[in-house]
């Protein structure tokens, strides 16, 4: 119902126009996430790097 009285309201151009913009949002949503999940994997690889630089001589920097 809620889409028959959006079409009788709105011009069929526009509600085309508002379809492309909830599209380009779910994608940019979907970038966002991978965007996160690859920083998350970038942060995670970094660490395990410096875990593996750190010797059993070397001290903490803030102990």
């Amino acid at each position: 119902m809620a889409k028959a009285l959006f079409g009788s309201v709105v011009d069929p151009r526009q509600l085309g126009a508002a379809q492309e913009i909830a599209a380009l949002r779910a994608r940019v949503a979907r970038l966002e996430a991978e965007v996160a999940q690859l920083r998350a994997e970038r942060d995670d690889r970094i660490a395990r790097e410096l875990l593996t630089m750190a010797t059993p001589e070397t001290q903490p920097a803030l102990a």
